[in-house]
């Protein structure tokens, strides 16, 4: 009965192990795919204004305003008229400048919201281009160094998470190895008894691949348990900001933490059990 609690306790505390090796790495993933969701809700927000000239009827603004919303380039766009301007200008200023001025300076414009694809400089500037071949366009208003600066720390936080991601999936692929490693130290003169006797190598290791793919089933099962708790309790508190329940994304980081779980499992026990058979038999008892 002892024999069989310790064998229980083994396997608990070897699924329980890679569970939690798991859990780190879904949070991984879990980052790295809505830190790509968020840079392109960030970049969807880029955007500029084209000033259109003063004595361009509305009818023809619209006119273009379709034309835009038909390019590739073009996520969303915004007429704003010369009167929803002032108001608008008004509710800053805290004051009417038109009283003061006796007119209405501010010119009509459609605000444009860009495809993410092209919220970089390099696209502006030709997008600029095209624009200036429009003879109802006055100008083409955007913040080149914000535009830039959006970029620089896009590029710099999904490069760290990259790297961070590299060396996190080595660290769980040892802490893994190091779990299975310890369950199949144990038999260690089976094996060899195994080998002695005859045994093909895939005979001898395939009840331990077995037993490895199963602590990496329930290991994946219970990180996942964990995880998708994990995220819907920071949804109830960030909800009101941000909508993290993505299936797709929650879909993509299950799986893969399906997948690593039992392919990591595998790989650990196929190259520990290789491990003893090209191990002396000496050897074993250091």
């Amino acid at each position: 009965m002892s024999g069989k609690r310790r064998v229980a306790g083994s396997y608990f505390v070897s699924t329980l192990s890679i569970a939690l090796v798991l859990v780190v790495v879904g949070i991984l993933v879990f980052i790295l795919l809505n830190a790509r969701s968020i840079s392109e809700h960030v970049k969807q927000n880029i955007g500029f204004s084209i000033i259109v000239k003063d004595n361009v009827n509305e009818a023809e603004i619209k006119k273009v305003q379709k034309i835009l919303d038909t390019k590739p380039f073009v996520a969303s766009s915004l007429f704003i008229s010369k009167e929803a301007a002032a108001k608008e200008f008004k509710q800053e200023l805290g004051e009417d400048f038109e009283q003061v001025l006796g007119y209405n300076p501010l010119l009509p414009s459609i605000e444009i919201k860009l495809n993410p694809l092209y919220a970089n400089n390099d696209s502006l500037v030709e997008i600029e281009k095209r624009l200036g071949a429009y003879d109802v366009i006055q100008e083409v208003s955007y913040q080149k160094s914000l535009v830039e600066y959006i970029n620089d720390n896009i590029r710099k936080i999904s490069f760290i998470l990259l790297i961070a991601g590299a060396a996190l999936v080595l660290i769980s692929f040892t802490l893994i190895r190091n779990t299975i490693h310890l369950s199949v130290y144990s038999q260690r003169f089976l094996i060899k008894t195994m080998q002695l006797v005859g045994a093909k190598p895939f005979f001898i290791c395939k009840p331990f691949i077995q037993n490895s793919v199963w602590f990496g089933f329930f290991g994946s099962m219970f990180a996942n348990m964990i995880l998708l708790a994990a995220v819907y309790v920071l949804q109830k508190e960030v909800g009101g900001v941000i909508d993290i329940m993505n299936q797709d994304i929650l879909i993509m980081m299950v799986a893969f933490v399906f997948v690593s779980g039992i392919f990591l499992s595998f790989v650990s026990s196929w190259l520990s059990v290789l491990k003893y058979l090209n191990t002396d038999l000496n050897d074993l008892y250091g």
